[in-house]
C-alpha cells in the first residue's frame, strides 16, 4: 500500500502543468543532445545546470528537467549510431553493430523505431524498478556508520573510476586530483585555510558546478572544434518510417531480459549503461547462436543494447538517491545539483523529501511515454539535428556555459576557473585520463574526509575500525573487485570497428 500511496504523492507533483512542461522540454532537448555525436547525457546535463538555477527552479523541478534530459539523451544516442555508425555516446556503441547494417540495407526507419520501442521498455521497467527497490535499499543504508560510508565512497571511486578509463593508474590519478581539489578552502574542523595560495576567491573552496561545466561542456567545445571540422552530414538518408509491428513483437522477450540485466548493471556503482548494453547484446547473441545473424542487421541486435543501456540509466539513479553515491557520470552531475540545492541524497531523502523522490519517479514514468511519442512519429525531426554544423552549435554551447555560470555567482574568477577546468578537461581527454573520477572526488571529498575523521575519533585513531563491521568488509571486497574486474572485462569490451561500404 505504501508503494501506491507514494506513487499517488508523486503524480500529484508530476501532473502539475509546470512540471509536465519541464519534463516535455527536457525530453526534447535530451533527444537532440543524445543524437549529436560525442555530446552524450553527461555533457547535456552539465550544460543545462546553469540554466536551471537561472530559472530559479526548486529541487523537484530542477531534478525533473535534468533527469528528463538524461533519459532523452539515452534515447537519442541511437540515432547517430544507426545512421552514421557513430555512437551518440559510449553506451550506444553496441547499437552500431546491427543498427548500421540495417540502415545500409534500406531499413533505417525500422531500426530507429525498434530501438525507440526498446528504449521505452528498458527505461519504463527501470523506473518501476527504481520505485520498488530504492525504498528498501534506503532502509538498509540506515545501518551505515562512518566506517561503512568511507568504504562505500572507496567503492564508488574504485568502480566508477575503473570503468571510466582504459588505464587503472590514470583513473586513480584522476581520483586523487579530484580529492585534492575538494581540500581547497577552509578546514571546517581547524578553521584555517588550505591550499588557497592566499587567494580570497578560493577561501570558500571550488564550486563543483564550475568544475563540472568546465570539464564537460567547455572541454567538449575545444575537442569538438579540433576533431569535427566545419560541418557534418547524415550518412544514410531516412525514408518513410513505418512501425514494424511483427519485428517488435518478435523481440519482446529480448527487451524484457535485457531490461532486467541492464537495470542490475545500472544499480552497481560504476557499471553503468556501457556495461549494460554490452552484457545484454552478448547475452542475446549467445541465446540466438550462430544462426541468429547478430552483426548482420537483425532486430534483436538493436533491441537488446537499447533496452539494456536505458534500463541501466534508470538503475544508476538508485544508488544516487538512496546512498548518495553516483552510479554513473551523469548521476554524479545530478548529485551535484541536489547538493547545490541543499538536498542531501541518502536514506534520509525518502523521509525528509518524499515529494522530491516520488515526484521524480512519477515524472520519469510520464517522460518515458513522452519520449516514445517523440521518438517514433517525430524521428525525422531529430535526424535533421545531425546536419547542424559545429560552427553554429558550439558557440551556443559556449554562450550557455558562460552566461549560466556568471549568473550564478556574478564572479569573473569563476569564469576563469571554468576556462581552466575546460583546458584541463581537454588535456585529460587527449591523454585518455577520465574526468568523471575528478568530479567524483570534488563531490565526495568533503564527506569522505569527514567520515574518516569521525571514524578515527570514535576508534581513538585505530585504523582497523574501518574494517570493523561485516557491511564495511563486504564493501571493501567489492571495491577491490570493482577495481580489478575492468582489467579482464576490457578484453571483451571493445568499440566496434567502423563498417565500410
Amino acid at each position: 500500500m505504501d508503494f501506491f500511496a507514494n506513487l499517488a504523492l508523486g503524480f500529484s507533483v508530476a501532473l502539475s502543468p509546470y512540471t509536465l512542461m519541464l519534463a516535455v522540454m527536457g525530453c526534447f532537448i535530451g533527444t537532440i543532445v543524445g543524437a549529436l555525436p560525442g555530446l552524450g547525457p553527461s555533457n547535456g546535463v552539465a550544460i543545462l545546470i546553469p540554466i536551471t538555477f537561472t530559472m530559479g527552479l526548486d529541487a523537484t523541478a530542477a531534478l525533473v528537467l535534468l533527469t528528463s534530459v538524461y533519459y532523452g539523451a539515452m534515447y537519442g544516442g541511437r540515432i547517430s549510431s544507426i545512421l552514421l555508425n557513430i555512437p551518440g555516446d559510449e553506451p550506444a556503441m553496441m547499437t552500431t553493430l546491427d543498427g548500421y547494417p540495417m540502415a545500409k540495407a534500406g531499413r533505417a526507419g525500422d531500426a530507429l523505431v525498434i530501438s525507440g520501442v526498446a528504449s521505452f521498455v528498458g527505461a519504463l521497467l527501470a523506473t518501476l524498478g527504481l520505485a520498488l527497490v530504492a525504498p528498501y535499499l534506503a532502509k538498509i543504508a540506515y545501518r551505515f556508520g562512518p566506517a561503512e560510508y568511507f568504504a562505500l565512497y572507496a567503492l564508488a571511486f574504485a568502480t566508477l573510476g575503473g570503468m571510466a578509463s582504459n588505464n587503472q593508474a590514470k583513473a586513480a590519478i584522476a581520483s586523487f586530483i579530484g580529492l585534492a581539489i575538494a581540500l581547497v578552502g577552509i578546514d571546517n574542523n581547524a578553521g584555517f585555510e588550505r591550499f588557497t595560495g592566499g587567494n580570497m576567491h578560493l577561501s570558500d573552496g571550488i564550486d563543483f558546478l564550475v568544475a563540472i561545466v568546465g570539464l564537460f561542456a567547455v572541454s567538449e567545445v575545444f575537442f569538438f572544434i579540433e576533431s569535427h571540422g566545419k560541418g557534418t552530414a547524415v550518412g544514410i538518408k531516412l525514408g518513410k518510417v513505418i512501425v514494424p509491428w511483427k519485428e517488435i513483437w518478435s523481440t519482446r522477450w529480448t527487451m524484457l531480459r535485457s531490461s532486467l540485466v541492464g537495470f542490475i548493471a545500472g544499480v552497481l556503482p560504476g557499471a553503468g549503461a556501457s556495461l549494460g548494453s554490452f552484457l545484454t547484446y552478448m547475452m542475446e547473441k549467445a541465446i540466438a547462436g550462430p544462426k541468429g545473424g547478430f552483426g548482420t542487421g537483425v532486430a534483436k541486435g538493436v533491441a537488446a543494447p537499447e533496452a539494456g543501456n536505458n534500463a541501466a540509466a534508470g538503475g544508476a539513479l538508485v544508488p544516487m538517491l538512496t546512498l548518495g553515491v553516483p552510479g554513473s557520470g551523469t548521476t554524479a552531475v545530478l548529485l551535484a545539483v541536489l547538493m547545490t540545492l541543499n538536498i542531501t541524497p541518502g536514506p534520509t531523502l525518502f523521509r525528509d523529501n518524499p515529494d522530491v523522490v516520488w515526484g521524480l519517479v512519477a515524472s520519469l514514468l510520464i517522460a518515458n511515454f513522452v519520449l516514445l511519442a517523440m521518438n517514433v512519429p517525430m524521428v525525422k525531426i531529430f535526424v535533421k539535428v545531425l546536419s547542424v554544423p559545429p560552427a553554429v552549435l558550439m558557440p551556443g554551447v559556449t554562450m550557455v556555459s558562460f552566461v549560466g555560470i556568471y549568473s550564478l555567482s556574478g564572479s569573473y574568477f569563476d569564469l576563469l576557473l571554468m576556462i581552466i577546468f575546460g583546458m584541463v578537461g581537454y588535456i585529460f581527454r587527449k591523454m585518455d585520463i577520465p574526468t568523471v573520477p575528478v568530479i567524483l572526488g570534488i563531490l565526495l571529498g568533503y564527506q569522505m574526509e569527514n567520515n574518516l575523521r569521525h571514524a578515527m575519533t570514535l576508534s581513538g585513531g585505530e585504523w582497523t575500525y574501518l574494517f570493523s563491521s561485516s557491511i564495511a568488509i563486504v564493501l571493501w571486497l567489492f571495491a577491490v573487485a570493482g577495481f580489478v574486474a575492468p582489467l579482464f572485462l576490457r578484453k571483451f569490451i571493445r568499440r566496434p570497428p567502423a563498417v565500410t561500404d
